[in-house]
């Protein structure tokens, strides 16, 4: 029996995207407010680079609930079967958007060197065309690995789920805080070792077994919900102001500029790790247990339908309004950067919207840029 579709899936997906065009939105700011005499407004940045960095970590989770929800754990696990399906739904794209954003910098920076064969395969492996695509190189070893999930979310119970989460804090600030990666030697392992947050599974393994141990057993997860949900409310809203009050100390306490508190107080730090999954929760929570505005329902089904094409495509829109703003002399201060914010979001929706459209007509666009195919008809 098929299960009835969840609309929090779809909802946390527009959620978690809004929140990573925060983050890059943040960073083309920072870029701007790099001295010590002009640091950036603090408040801004906490908004969004601080607030925000439960959104990539969030997408493993209902990537993971997604997969394990339509898995029917009672029967063996075809992986060759699997592979093809996330093949088409995210190699393919991913491999599109890759020689897309090599040969479009390529165009317009004059400098055609990446597009040297070896050059676009280093590419490939690490994540590296465009700043946004490291998630979807993680997400395929996540694919590739399936069978060890599959493995151990059947072996999950909640005490295990709590030494997972201990062990996640621990290695998660071994490898963020203590490990020097640049410190490698040798030039064939140094790439594998700086490049750790685009491949290793482990910095995200907490969060993608939480999302599959709760798919697979939703009813449990709908009654605590239930139960628990002032309590659920009140985790977010104290993780998130642990990790905000983090990013506060670093700045006033150790003086940290904002940059510098941004690259320590990020998603893999143990209050960022809290707070992920304070977020998974409370989102699941409101967007399940709650009943929502009949206005809002809508808009966040618009954002959760066409998040992988924003995912995928904002990164072009945050470039082009920022080298028009540079053309006319502005810089990007705190008010320009929240319009530069709305500028993106709403461009990259209409061109979402646009191309599944054309692509409904033309079904290679679909399948290319987001690993939609046409539905079999009998």
């Amino acid at each position: 029996m098929k299960k009835p579709r969840l609309e929090a899936i779809e909802f946390i997906r527009g959620i978690s995207m809004l929140g990573v065009i925060g983050i890059h939105i943040g960073s083309a700011y920072l870029g701007q407010h790099l001295t010590p005499e002009a640091p950036g407004n603090a408040h801004l940045v906490a908004l969004l680079e601080i607030f925000t960095r439960f959104s990539v970590p969030i997408f493993f989770f209902i990537s993971a609930f997604g997969l394990f929800y339509n898995l029917d754990m009672a029967k063996p696990f075809v992986y060759k079967d699997f592979l093809k399906r996330r093949y088409k739904a995210v190699v393919v794209p991913y491999v599109v958007w890759s020689l897309f954003y090599i040969l479009h910098y390529c165009v317009l920076w004059q400098d055609f060197g990446p597009l040297r064969l070896i050059t676009i395969l280093y590419d490939l492996f690490f994540g590296l065309a465009n700043y946004q695509l490291y998630f979807m190189v993680l997400l395929i070893w996540f694919y590739l690995l399936m069978p060890i999930w599959v493995w151990a979310v059947r072996r999950l119970n909640i005490s295990r789920l709590a030494l997972l989460l201990v062990f996640q804090i621990a290695i998660n600030y071994y490898l963020c805080f203590m490990w020097n990666a640049w410190a490698v030697e040798n030039p064939y392992l140094k790439p594998f070792a700086m490049y750790h947050l685009n491949y290793w599974v482990i910095h995200y393994v907490f969060i993608f077994l939480l999302g599959g141990y709760l798919a697979v057993n939703m009813d449990k997860f709908m009654t605590f919900m239930e139960n628990y949900r002032g309590g659920i409310v009140a985790f977010f809203w104290l993780s998130l102001a642990g990790h905000l009050g983090y990013y506060y100390y670093l700045l006033h306490s150790k003086g940290y500029t904002p940059l510098e508190g941004v690259n320590t107080a990020h998603q893999l730090c143990p209050t960022g790790i809290i707070y992920t999954l304070g977020a998974c929760l409370f989102f699941f929570t409101i967007f399940t247990i709650w009943r929502l505005p009949d206005r809002l329902k809508p808009v966040l089904s618009l954002l959760g339908k066409h998040s992988y094409f924003m995912y995928l495509a904002h990164p072009v829109a945050i470039t082009y309004i920022s080298l028009y703003y540079e053309h006319i002399g502005l810089r990007i201060h705190a008010f320009t950067a929240v319009v530069m914010y709305f500028q993106v979001v709403i461009f990259t929706l209409l061109a979402a919207v646009l191309m599944r459209r054309l692509g409904e007509i033309i079904p290679v666009i679909n399948k290319a840029t987001i690993g939609i195919y046409p539905k079999k008809t009998a």
